[in-house]
C-alpha cells in the first residue's frame, strides 16, 4: 500500500482572552490507501482539532504554525481557497459529530446530496437527483424516492446519519473523516451505521478516519489506532497492540475505564480512584422482600394522536432498588421516564408511589404536590437542562427554593455546598455559569439539583451517554455511592446495556413501545428474547481479530436488515 496522507510535525494554536492555546502539540502520521485509521481520547485531547486541520476548516481563531498536510504529496497547509474547495468533497469528505446541525434544515435531502454532487460535477438537476436516489439507495434508507422529498426533522438520528454518508460518499473521495459518527445513536443503529462505513469503504477503496472515544467502536472497525491526550499522540500502532498490550498510561486508562461484559462498578471505582478522591460508600441498603414497592407501573399507555409510543407497560421499583430501562431510539424509554416524573401526562394505567396514584394528579398541578420533592430527574444532556444565566450555586439553590421554601441565608448557602460537595463538585465552581464548565462538571451540576431535595427515586436519563469514558467512570461511581448512602431508587434509561448491568438489579427491555423482557443479571448471560440478543450482540466490543469490516456478506444481510434505523 503506498501512503495517502502523511501529518507532519503539525502545531495549532488557537487565540483566547487568555492568551494563545496550543491545541496540537507537534503530531506526526501517516494514513496507507485503504486503511481505516483510529484516532481516540478524551475531550480536549485534539482528536475534531486534527480532523479540521486536514480539511482547513478550523476556526478563525486557529492558525496552523508549524507541520505539514500532505495528501498525495501535496501539502494541504499551503493550497489557496479555490483549490481547498476543489478538494474538500471530491478528495477529502467528512462526516460530522451531529447529523441534525450539519444538515440545512429548510433543504430537503434529496436537494442537499444534488448540491455536493453539482459543486464538482458538471451535470443537470435531473441528473444530480438520479444520482442522489442511487446514493440513498447505496446508504441502504427505506422507500429512498420517498426520502428525497424528506426535511431533516422528518427523519430518525440514524437515518440522519445515513443522509451525512450519502453526502460524504457522494464525489467519490479517496479519504473518508468520521468525526464520532455515532454518539447518540442507540447500539443497534451504530453498528447499522458503522458496518455500512466499514462496506462503502472497503467496496470504493477508500481510506477512513475515525474520530471517537469509544474505544470498542474502534477496535471492532479500525486497522490501527493513534491515541491522543492533550494535544500529543502518546501511542500509535496496530489495533490489536494498542488494545491487547497498551503501553502508555493514558491509553491503559483509557482502556481501563471502558465498560465491558465483565465489568463491575468497582472496577469503575478504581478508576475513578485513580483520578480523584472517592469517599467510600455504606453498605447497600437492605430490602424488605415484605415491603410494597415504592413505585407501580401498571398497564401505561401514552398515545400522540395516532401514535401509540408506550403500550401496556407495568414494573416495579423498590425503595433503594435500581432498574434498567433499555431499548432502541423510538421504544418508549424517555416518554415513560418523564411519564413517571409528572413531565407530560399517560393515556391510560395507573402510577402509584408508596401506595398514592399520582397519575390522577395532572401534570399541571404536580409541582405543588408532595411527590414533586420525592421524585426528581437527570437529564441526558446538561447543556440543555441547565439555565445558562444560572451560576451552578443557583442550579443548585432552585430546587431548594422552589420545594423547600430555603429562599436565602446560611441555611441554604450551607445546603448548596453540601449537596456540591457530594455530587464532587469544589467551592470555587459555585461562581461559574455552565459555559465555564466541562462536561463532566455540567453532569455532576445536573446530578447536584437533582439530589438537592433527597429525593426518594431519581430518575437518569442517559446520564453519561456524552461523555469520556475516564468521566463517566466517575460519573457512575458517585451515583453508585448516592444510592448506597440515601437508599434512593434509580430508574436507569440508557441505550449502553454495559452500564446498566453494572447499575442495575433488574432491568426492562422495551422495543416499539412495548415490554420485550424483564429479568436480572441472568438478562445478559441468558436473553431469552432474540430482540434482546440483538442488543447485547450490537455492542462494540474489544476482540480486534473479529473485525467486522472483514465480512461483507454478513455486514450487507446486516445492514439491510436495519434500513428503517
Amino acid at each position: 500500500m503506498t501512503q495517502l496522507l502523511s501529518i507532519e510535525d503539525l502545531r495549532v494554536v488557537f487565540s483566547t482572552r487568555n492568551g494563545p492555546v496550543e491545541a496540537l502539540r507537534g503530531i506526526s502520521f501517516g494514513l496507507e490507501n485503504g486503511e481505516t485509521l483510529g484516532v481516540v481520547g478524551e475531550s480536549g485531547s485534539g482528536k475534531s482539532v486534527t480532523a479540521y486541520a486536514m480539511t482547513r476548516l478550523l476556526a478563525k481563531s486557529a492558525t496552523i504554525v508549524n507541520g505539514r498536510v500532505l495528501y498525495k504529496g501535496i501539502d494541504v497547509t499551503r493550497l489557496p481557497e479555490s483549490d481547498l474547495r476543489t478538494m474538500r468533497g471530491a478528495a477529502m469528505s467528512m462526516i460530522f459529530q451531529n447529523p441534525r446541525s450539519a444538515l440545512n434544515p429548510i433543504r430537503t435531502v434529496g436537494l442537499q446530496i444534488a448540491d455536493a454532487l453539482r459543486a464538482h460535477n458538471n451535470m443537470t438537476a435531473r441528473e444530480a437527483r438520479a444520482e442522489a436516489l442511487e446514493l440513498l439507495n447505496a446508504v441502504m434508507i427505506r422507500d429512498p424516492e420517498r426520502r428525497l422529498e424528506a426535511y431533516p426533522h422528518e427523519l430518525s438520528g440514524g437515518m440522519c446519519q445515513r443522509v451525512m454518508i450519502a453526502v460524504a460518499i457522494a464525489c467519490r473521495p479517496d479519504l473518508l473523516i468520521a468525526d464520532e459518527p455515532t454518539t447518540g445513536l442507540d447500539v443497534t443503529t451504530q453498528k447499522t451505521v458503522m458496518d455500512l462505513l466499514a462496506n462503502i469503504t472497503a467496496k470504493r477503496n477508500m481510506s477512513m478516519i475515525l474520530i471517537t472515544h469509544d474505544l470498542g467502536l474502534a477496535a471492532q472497525y479500525c486497522d490501527n489506532i493513534v491515541v491522543m491526550e492533550k494535544g500529543n499522540i502518546v501511542e500509535r500502532g496496530s489495533t490489536q497492540s494498542i488494545f491487547l498490550t497498551p503501553q502508555h498510561p493514558y491509553t491503559k486508562k483509557l482502556v481501563n475505564a471502558s465498560p465491558t461484559p465483565t465489568s463491575t462498578i468497582e472496577d469503575m471505582a478504581r478508576v475513578s480512584e485513580a483520578h480523584e478522591p472517592v469517599r467510600a460508600a455504606s453498605a447497600r441498603p437492605a430490602h424488605d422482600p415484605g415491603a410494597p414497592p415504592l413505585l407501580q407501573v401498571r398497564n401505561l399507555v401514552k398515545r400522540f394522536g395516532d401514535i401509540t409510543a408506550v403500550d401496556d407497560v407495568s414494573f416495579d421499583i423498590h425503595a433503594g432498588g435500581s432498574i434498567g430501562l433499555v431499548g432502541e431510539s423510538g421504544s418508549g424509554k424517555s416518554t415513560i421516564s418523564r411519564i413517571i416524573c409528572r413531565l407530560i401526562s399517560h393515556s391510560e394505567g395507573t402510577l402509584l408511589f408508596d401506595g398514592k396514584d399520582i397519575g390522577a394528579i395532572s401534570t399541571g398541578v404536580f409541582h405543588r404536590a408532595p411527590e414533586r420533592r420525592d421524585i426528581q430527574i437527570v437529564f441526558q444532556d446538561p447543556d440543555d437542562s441547565l439555565n445558562p444565566r444560572f451560576s451552578v450555586f443557583d442550579s443548585i439553590a432552585d430546587p431548594l427554593r422552589r420545594l423547600e421554601g430555603l429562599r436565602s441565608g446560611s441555611g441554604l448557602r450551607e445546603r448548596v455546598r453540601e449537596t456540591a460537595a457530594r455530587a464532587g463538585l469544589a467551592e470555587n465552581l459555585l461562581g461559574r455559569f455552565p459555559h465555564q464548565l466541562s462536561g463532566g462538571q455540567k453532569a455532576r451540576v445536573g446530578i447536584a439539583r437533582a439530589i438537592a431535595v433527597r429525593p426518594r427515586l431519581l430518575v437518569l436519563d442517559e446520564p453519561t451517554a456524552a461523555l469520556d469514558v475516564s468521566v463517566q467512570a466517575i460519573i457512575l461511581t458517585l451515583l453508585d455511592r448516592l444510592r448506597r448512602e440515601d437508599g434512593m431508587a434509580f430508574l436507569f434509561v440508557s441505550h449502553d446495556l454495559n452500564v446498566v448491568r453494572m447499575m442495575c438489579e433488574k432491568v426492562v427491555v422495551m422495543r416499539l413501545g412495548k415490554v420485550e423482557e424483564i429479568g436480572g443479571s441472568s438478562l445478559f448471560t441468558d436473553p431469552e428474547s432474540p430482540y434482546t440478543r440483538e442488543l447485547l450482540g450490537a455492542i462494540p466490543h474489544f476482540n480486534p481479530t473479529d473485525k467486522a469490516s472483514r465480512d461483507f456478506a454478513v455486514i450487507e444481510t446486516a445492514v439491510a436488515s436495519g434500513v428503517s434505523k
